[in-house]
């Protein structure tokens, strides 16, 4: 709706004026009405109405001194001139003011309708005009964001901008910062919280910051001395606060670069935080914000995620579960968090790493214990999960707390039970070159007390148990013809074949094959 005052020093003239067409359907609003010059020009000057009816002539001021006065102001709307007497020299005058109607009392009504038609038309002209000029201002202004923050505009040499050019896109400033963030709460609030909010600053005009998006996260350019002020009072609040679950704010990771004093140099600041973002996924618990200052701890990685890692973890891992370990559990845990944090690999692949070996866990842990296997999550569920965790040490902490939901199902800390676990981790692992010494830690004991703590409870002393336990698999290896003597040994831990055979004569009397014979014999 567009807004009109009427100003004519007759009061009846005024009503009549209000009354003669139905503004409201012609889209104008009556936002005041004044009866001498100076009060015509104080409240165009206040209001600035779309459209002002003048009387040409009125106590104080006349009114082509208002139109002159109220142009100087840079007043910019319409006039309609009405005048008891046509006169040339008021006419001339109001035209060099930019007036396009000049009519004479009594005003016809189908004149004014007519001049009002016309005046309505082109002022929505204009607006649309003016909308499609600060569309284009905007795109254009988004394309130079763009490229001041790659440095694509410095590259290229000349940009064909002025710094009047870079005043009128309100970009001109003594100091710059670039900050990223990213919001990765699910919640209709989360989504919502502006930066402005976070500031508590007004940005009308975006004289504090211009706010784009660039690879999906967002942008923000500080523009000036007061700007960058409030920036840092509100991280010195930020950092500080412990916020409630839920609370927007808690949503929120925000990555900034260093001040820079010219146009050049936001690309450098834009740079260090877009390395900074990059590491959101690696930041420790409570921690919401990663500045330029921390840039120089970030030294390049060598280390790749490997197959042969993978495979490590996950045999560690299965050991403390079948020693029932939490502490030896919490330091490979601890490596793995660190070994991650130093590998040149993405997020993605880092995600995959650890899927995977959460699975092949399930797995592993599923053999030794039938009833454990379902104490773990569905495939499904564990994938979800890491794949929906925002940090890596949420999802170390999943890890270890559905590794530890299971230990839990057959936790005691009898010393019998103890040595079931241990009982129970050889029939497990017996065919690897398994020791005392290197299983000892897994159980928290030392070596040579659990060693004498074994032979005193079994009856005989560990690599003797180890060994019987070998030969009795063999034994039934030995049953199914399809597999070679020396496939067998091979099999239940024994590298040498020869080797094999001496054990196994030992604690059986008789060679592998002589065996194999003898349940031939018995067929």
């Amino acid at each position: 709706m567009e807004t009109l005052l009427i100003a004519d020093d007759e009061k009846n003239i005024r009503d009549g004026l209000k009354c003669i067409l139905d503004w409201e359907a012609l889209g104008f609003a009556l936002c005041g009405e004044a009866a001498n010059g100076e009060e015509a020009l104080s409240s165009i000057l206040k209001n600035n109405p779309s459209l002002v009816l003048l009387d040409i002539r009125m106590p104080k001021l006349t009114g082509i001194d208002i139109i002159r006065i109220a142009r100087e102001q840079g007043y910019n709307g319409r006039f309609i001139i009405l005048s008891g007497y046509s006169d040339f020299s008021y006419a001339q005058a109001a035209i060099r003011y930019g007036v396009e109607y000049y009519l004479t009392k009594p005003i016809d009504e189908d004149e004014l309708l007519a001049a009002i038609h016309t005046i309505r038309e082109s002022i929505e002209q204009e607006h649309r005009r003016s909308d499609n000029i600060a569309l284009y201002r905007e795109k254009a202004k988004d394309v130079i964001l763009h490229e001041l923050i790659t440095g694509a505009w410095k590259k290229d040499g000349a940009t064909g901008l002025s710094s009047a050019d870079f005043r009128s896109l309100e970009l001109n400033a003594e100091v710059y910062q670039v900050a990223i963030y990213e919001k990765f709460g699910t919640a209709p609030e989360h989504k919502s919280y502006s930066f402005a909010d976070m500031l508590s600053i007004t940005n009308s005009g975006k004289h504090a910051f211009e706010h784009f998006e660039k690879d999906g996260k967002n942008v923000i350019l500080l523009k000036g001395s007061f700007a960058l002020r409030r920036f840092a009072e509100f991280l010195s609040r930020y950092e500080r606060s412990d916020f409630q679950a839920g609370s927007p704010l808690d949503a929120l990771f925000l990555a900034y670069g260093h001040p820079v004093e010219s146009l050049d140099e936001i690309c450098l600041s834009y740079d260090e935080a877009y390395t900074l973002i990059q590491r959101r996924f690696f930041c420790i618990q409570g921690q919401h914000t990663l500045g330029y200052e921390e840039l120089p701890a970030m030294v390049p990685h060598s280390l790749q995620i490997s197959d042969e890692k993978l495979q490590s973890y996950c045999d560690a891992l299965t050991n403390c579960v079948q020693a029932n370990n939490r502490k030896q559990l919490a330091a490979t845990l601890l490596s793995l968090e660190k070994y991650l944090h130093n590998v040149d690999n993405s997020i993605a692949a880092v995600r995959l790493f650890l899927t995977d070996l959460f699975l092949q866990l399930k797995e592993n842990v599923g053999k030794t214990y039938s009833s454990s296997r379902g104490a773990f999550p569905s495939n499904s569920a564990i994938i979800d999960r890491i794949e929906n965790c925002h940090y890596l040490y949420e999802i170390i902490l999943y890890i270890s707390e559905q590794i530890k939901s299971v230990m839990d199902g057959s936790d005691s800390s009898s010393r019998d039970a103890i040595l079931d676990d241990i009982l129970c981790y050889i029939d497990n692992n017996y065919q690897n070159n398994i020791k005392l010494e290197t299983i000892a830690p897994l159980f928290g004991y030392n070596s040579a007390y659990l060693g004498k703590l074994f032979t005193k409870s079994i009856g005989e002393n560990f690599n003797s148990y180890v060994d019987h336990r070998r030969i009795e698999h063999s034994k039934k290896l030995l049953e199914r013809r399809n597999i070679k003597v020396y496939e067998v040994s091979d099999l239940v831990g024994y590298k040498n074949v020869d080797y094999f055979h001496k054990k196994f004569k030992k604690y059986v009397g008789i060679s592998p094959a002589e065996y194999r014979k003898q349940l031939k014999l018995d067929d």
